[in-house]
């Protein structure tokens, strides 16, 4: 399989445009840069560039990346990638993440998932962590990381110290400010999410195509699905086959707490599109359906889920429901 990267390179800015003019419609004011990255380990002649729309704010640029994959230039030699199906990495290149497994496919319950994280995947692992570890409680000076040796292990560790003395409520409470510091300044007072991306069938069905390239870094290998909502059947369900969140942590009540509850009240009450999560804890798969109203927390089977006792640090045994869903 053969990509034009030059056509690449013009639907980027096309659609960097896009975006602008739309931000510029909410109220908010941004350029377009052309940012040129090295590839580190990489030939000189091999570079990467990505078009993206720079909201910047009082103490941070919001970056929104507009194209998954990157165009890129090559000498003469190098002009030919080869795509293999059951990954989406490119030769030696490391562009973007993929299962390292044989099969391609994620690992069995209880074993964890060899993945090749790519320039892009890493460097949202990087943001993530960096953003999160405001509210974290601190580590030992010898146990510090710089900002690029941040991993999928540094977020799972971030979390975890996230959770150390808060309830539940303030676990969730993070998680949405870490959320909400991502958004254009001045969101979602000023720019009314609910008026650029109503929630119609259209819009969950955007989301649900958009979910799959964008949080392959973060949840692992999905696909869209067909489902049901309020008697209408259409693709806005996204199924992960095995989500790489809860299979690094090995625990429930981060599944809980730090993804699933506070990411279905961002898009519900913030974004005014509806999300319910559907997590299936025999396999660690999920489905997340767009326009589907979520069941408050106490009346979702989840909410008695026990721990993990064999593969998770903070298990609690004694108890019939996860302790992290109680406090």
């Amino acid at each position: 399989m053969r990509f034009t990267y030059a056509r690449r390179a013009k639907a980027a800015k096309s659609v960097a445009k896009s975006a602008a003019s739309s931000a510029e419609v909410a109220g908010v004011e941004g350029n377009i840069v052309n940012e040129t990255l090295p590839y580190p380990g990489t030939p000189n002649s091999l570079e990467a560039a990505s078009s993206v729309l720079v909201a910047p704010t009082k103490n941070y640029s919001l970056l929104i990346v507009v194209l998954s994959l990157p165009t890129v230039r090559f000498t003469p030699q190098h002009l030919t990638l080869r795509y293999k199906p059951n990954t989406t990495s490119y030769n030696n290149s490391n562009i973007r993440c993929g299962i390292a497994e044989p099969s391609g496919e994620p690992a069995s319950f209880g074993e964890k998932t060899k993945y090749n994280n790519g320039f892009f995947d890493r460097a949202l692992m990087m943001f993530f962590v960096h953003k999160m570890e405001k509210f974290a409680s601190p580590v030992k000076a010898k146990e510090k990381k710089w900002l690029w040796e941040y991993d999928y292990g540094s977020l799972v560790d971030v979390s975890k110290r996230v959770m150390q003395g808060r309830s539940r409520l303030l676990q969730r409470e993070v998680v949405r400010e870490v959320l909400l510091s991502m958004m254009p300044p001045g969101a979602p007072a000023q720019v009314d999410f609910r008026k650029l991306f109503p929630p119609t069938k259209w819009t969950a069905e955007f989301n649900a195509a958009f979910t799959i390239p964008f949080f392959h870094w973060l949840v692992g290998p999905s696909e869209v699905i067909q489902v049901e909502v309020n008697g209408v059947k259409q693709r806005s369900g996204v199924r992960i086959k095995k989500c790489r969140y809860l299979e690094n942590s090995g625990c429930v009540g981060m599944c809980l707490n730090m993804c699933k509850i506070p990411t279905q009240d961002f898009f519900t009450n913030e974004f005014g599109l509806p999300l319910t999560m559907i997590q299936n804890f025999e396999d660690m798969s999920c489905e997340l359906v767009y326009s589907q109203v979520p069941s408050p927390f106490e009346e979702d089977e989840v909410s008695k889920q026990p721990c993990f006792s064999e593969i998770c640090s903070m298990a609690n045994s004694s108890s019939s429901v996860c302790h992290k869903l109680q406090a």
